[in-house]
């Protein structure tokens, strides 16, 4: 039984139970069902130059104890962990008998509880002596195929395909708009316009490894209302500016987002347009170029 239990914190269950969902009683190599879930990607930013300040168990401590703080928001909003990778989470939303909304709601809900888990945290951290930490999270909603992979002495479960990647890289966009929270409009749409979520476009943009562009947005809910209405009050402007950048009319563009840098001058987002406007009206486009920002 000790046994049994803890390879359940190597396979999680929902694993087991959603192959038994699709008719599988074992778990055998190279099996694979495909369904649609929404995936979560979180890490903590500037990692790299946190752990180089720490000793390696002192690394390990902080890892663990990091984690288990993130562990309730995925699990009490019907998710799973899949995988840890390095400082990153990857966790997946299958709500059991559950609608491809509620799995989608699930995912919002979990990457706001993640925040507020994160504040509690850094609470914590402060009253302790030690610095706050920030995180990114990336939310997608999409098809995927869930295995299992590896050889005849070492076997472990996986999630692949398009949908996993697209999560990852807007986990990655974080940083570069200041943003909490990225999602893409596929998440918006399966969540519902029902659902009581505030958020803000971003970009149009292409990311690596997929040739269709997607649209972008921040998620703005778990703000005080102070700054998601500083943040919000942009919005129109963007939305106008990049219909405007991807017709290639650079001055309606740069009009839109200079009114919007005027309106907020704090916010990062407006120079970002502004800089992309001007880094792509002095270059050679393809006659069919859509109007992405390219992401490496």
């Amino acid at each position: 039984m000790r046994l049994t239990q803890t390879f359940r914190k190597f396979v999680p269950r929902q694993f087991v139970e959603h192959f038994a969902k699709h008719g599988t009683n074992t778990l055998e190599l190279g099996h694979a069902d495909e369904d649609e879930v929404a995936i979560l990607f979180c890490d903590i930013r500037g990692f790299t130059g946190l752990s180089e300040l720490m000793k390696p168990q002192e690394l390990m401590n902080f890892l663990n104890s990091y984690f288990l703080r993130m562990n309730d928001p995925i699990h009490q909003n019907n998710g799973f962990i899949d995988k840890f990778i390095g400082d990153a989470i990857m966790a997946l939303f299958d709500h059991p008998g559950g609608t491809h909304k509620n799995k989608a709601q699930d995912a919002i809900s979990a990457a706001i509880d993640l925040r507020k888990a994160l504040s509690i945290y850094n609470e914590h951290r402060r009253n302790s002596g030690y610095t706050a930490i920030n995180i990114g999270i990336g939310v997608h909603f999409g098809p995927v195929i869930i295995g299992t992979v590896g050889s005849d002495d070492r076997m472990d479960t996986t999630v692949l395909g398009d949908s996993v990647n697209i999560a990852y890289r807007l986990e990655s966009l974080a940083p570069k708009y200041n943003a909490d929270i990225v999602v893409s409009a596929q998440l918006l749409k399966t969540v519902g316009a029902d659902y009581p979520l505030k958020t803000r476009l971003l970009d149009w943009v292409r990311v690596k490894g997929r040739r269709a562009p997607i649209e972008v947005y921040e998620v703005l809910s778990h703000l005080p209302l102070q700054e998601q209405q500083k943040r919000y009050a942009i919005n129109s402007h963007i939305v106008e500016g990049l219909a405007c950048r991807i017709r290639q009319d650079w001055d309606g563009a740069l009009n839109h987002f200079h009114r919007a840098l005027q309106i907020n001058p704090e916010d990062i987002l407006p120079q970002h347009h502004i800089d992309v406007c001007q880094q792509y009206r002095h270059a050679a486009l393809e006659s069919n170029w859509d109007g992405a920002l390219t992401i490496q």
